[in-house]
């Protein structure tokens, strides 16, 4: 075990949900052969409804045959969690991290997650917290602003974070959120009086959040990265 030492950033844009998938199994690999460091992915995706490996398909509220009317998808995942939505103007963060080297449990891992995204929240003057017993993610009172969906293989994280900015918050109508019943879906936007910046600077406060609560001493960026030049398996 050697702590947090460098944290290579990929800041990416928009990318389609499965070419994110195959390159997160891409360096999960990499990472597990140590031929990568600790990596962070930072981006955003079309709309999509995303289903973890419980696969708890009765929390999507309409017919699969009607989600192209929507401009959504639904895709299966291997990650802790329940269903979820990811479209424009949601942060997300893959960290593709190893947690022995940095000495935290999973427990650790995702209360981390959760602060990461507390902290950004209280930049524009928004107390956020963590969920109680059964609620996942991080909350505005009874509205949920971020979720977390994870998975971990022989001590390597995927998947991860996302955090609501501005999303079109009629797509969460859709899903029963997380499988909390009742609840609703809120965004940075709607909870802050606070003029906010362009997205740029909200994604990067959230990278620098993540950074410093996980401790790295060394941050580098790599913008808008050719994931196909370099990893031809995702093709």
């Amino acid at each position: 075990m050697r702590g947090p030492g460098k944290l290579e950033v990929w800041k990416m844009g928009f990318v389609n949900y499965l070419d994110a998938l195959k390159l997160q199994e891409k360096l999960v690999s990499d990472r597990k052969l140590c031929r990568i460091p600790d990596t962070l992915l930072s981006l955003q995706h079309p709309p999509i409804y995303t289903l973890g490996k419980r696969r708890t398909d009765h929390n999507l509220l309409l017919p699969v045959s009607e989600l192209k009317n929507i401009g959504a998808e639904l895709h299966y995942t291997q990650r802790g969690g329940d269903i979820t939505f990811h479209g424009p103007h949601q942060a997300i963060l893959y960290p593709i991290i190893s947690l022995r080297e940095i000495g935290i449990g999973a427990r650790n891992y995702v209360e981390k997650l959760e602060s990461t995204m507390i902290e950004l929240s209280s930049l524009y003057g928004v107390k956020a917290c963590a969920g109680q017993k059964g609620e996942t993610g991080v909350w505005v009172g009874e509205r949920k602003i971020g979720a977390i969906g994870v998975r971990i293989s022989y001590g390597i994280t995927s998947h991860g974070l996302a955090y609501n900015i501005d999303p079109d918050l009629k797509y969460f109508k859709h899903i029963v959120p997380c499988g909390i019943t009742d609840k609703e879906v809120t965004s940075l936007r709607r909870e802050t009086a606070t003029m906010l910046p362009a997205e740029e600077v909200i994604q990067e406060q959230l990278i620098s959040c993540f950074a410093r609560l996980f401790g790295y001493s060394t941050v580098t960026r790599k913008e808008n990265p050719s994931i196909f030049s370099d990893h031809e398996s995702i093709d």
